[in-house]
């Protein structure tokens, strides 16, 4: 009978209060947690998958867990842009916008926006120029420069490239392709350059901070200029200059295109009347035939020289051009012009002929003559201008050395052109070792 009554007396009143006695103990111990720590408490007993998709429904289940009736997960997005520079635009992106609902893993990872977009703190990147110009900041790393710890051409075309796409990607209108807007991914369309001219006054050292700065323009009824212009951030002083001509070509025909109405309603409020290189009329590059100076053959494209377009990314042919010019040109001389006039696409199964020519008015014969120069024994070669009074610039002021190039297909029957090319290289000014 007292067993009974004891049974009864701890249902009834004492069970109650000791329970309320440990929940009171339970939430005291965890009053100094942080909130996601007791979400991971919560989500601990859900198994664990090497499945995708299992995985993915293993986030969903965790992003609705409930707790004290609230949904733990959060709609808001922190814009980081807005914090750390102060810009008062919210940061959206395909990860948060997804259309029909999906979103793929490779779109989460790059994170493109999909609203324009006035400061990236990770690329280091601005809007100017009123909102349609960008502007991003570099540092000229190890691996850009060459053995005289300058920045070589390739790595500066590479930076033009790269901020090129960025500006594509701070607008808002950038795709999946490689610089593609929404619109010409709908008309399966991507860009391909026509022409391209760099002018480098200075070439950026090893360690310096430069500024990028691009903008794009109307060129003609189907194309697209973009400009360049790079500059120290420390002097302000230009460092060079570059103008390009872009057209569109169909994906899978790869034959040039027309403008879509939907693609210039796009890109049309982006263009501004400003030009880094003023060209009334474009220099003409003549065509070189199997009889020039210089001729490398045999160039075979590699996996690694393929863009996301599948075809050879034109700094690769700067490299083969440069390739032809001669080494004693190379190591006396620097080059400080480039044109390139882009005829046809070169594919991965290509064989690719360089031939490249010295032009006869520069100030060297071929490039090699040394008429009227005096030898001197620690192995310089002087001008006569010094000689006669003109002083040790005199020798550098009778203009560069210019060479014509063409990349060709090397086919039977005929070969077809690639790129014609003309580059132009300014003597360096030695350091004259002097004896003690």
């Amino acid at each position: 009978m007292f067993q009974v009554v004891f049974l009864l007396l701890y249902l009834f009143i004492l069970s109650p209060f000791l329970e309320e006695i440990r929940g009171t103990k339970r939430k005291r111990a965890f009053a100094h947690l942080p909130h996601s720590y007791i979400v991971l408490k919560v989500s601990c007993p859900i198994s664990c998958s090497s499945n995708r998709d299992n995985h993915e429904q293993i986030i969903q289940k965790v992003n609705n867990i409930k707790i004290n009736g609230t949904y733990t997960r959060s709609n808001a997005r922190t814009d980081l842009v807005s914090q750390n520079i102060g810009v008062a635009s919210s940061f959206t992106s395909v990860a948060s916008v997804a259309e029909n609902g999906h979103v793929s893993s490779e779109q989460i990872r790059q994170n493109i926006p999909t609203k324009k977009q006035f400061a990236d703190p990770f690329r280091q990147g601005i809007i100017i120029e009123g909102g349609v110009g960008y502007r991003q900041t570099v540092v000229i790393r190890s691996y850009e420069v060459g053995a005289d710890k300058t920045a070589t051409l390739e790595s500066i075309l590479n930076l033009l490239q790269e901020t090129a796409l960025n500006h594509v990607w701070m607008s808002g209108l950038l795709g999946d392709g490689f610089g593609a807007t929404h619109g010409m991914i709908r008309n399966n369309l991507i860009w391909v350059v026509s022409r391209m001219q760099v002018q480098i006054h200075l070439y950026p050292i090893w360690g310096e901070v430069v500024e990028i700065d691009t903008w794009v323009g109307a060129s003609g009824k189907n194309g697209m200029r973009r400009d360049w212009l790079i500059r120290g951030q420390a002097t302000g002083h230009i460092f060079a200059r570059g103008t390009s001509t872009w057209v569109m070509m169909n994906r899978q025909t790869r034959r040039l295109s027309k403008m879509p109405e939907e693609v210039r309603a796009e890109i049309s409020p982006w263009f501004i009347e400003k030009q880094a290189i003023k060209e009334e009329v474009p220099e003409k590059i003549v065509k070189l035939d199997d009889k020039a100076k210089y001729v490398n053959s045999n160039l075979k494209p590699k996996r690694s020289d393929l863009d996301m377009n599948h075809h050879v990314n034109n700094v690769k042919y700067v490299k083969w051009m440069l390739e032809t010019i001669p080494d004693h040109i190379l190591e006396s001389h620097q080059l400080s012009g480039i044109i390139l006039e882009y005829r046809r696409e070169c594919g991965s199964s290509d064989t690719v002929q360089s031939l490249c020519q010295p032009d006869e008015d520069g100030i060297l014969n071929n490039g090699v003559s040394q008429e009227n120069d005096i030898s001197l024994l620690n192995g310089f070669s002087l001008a006569k201008e010094i000689i006669e009074g003109g002083g040790l610039l005199g020798s550098f002021e009778k203009g560069p050395l210019r060479y014509t190039h063409l990349l060709q297909t090397k086919a039977e029957p005929k070969s077809e052109e690639i790129v014609r090319g003309r580059t132009t290289w300014k003597k360096k000014l030695p350091t004259v070792p002097f004896s003690p």
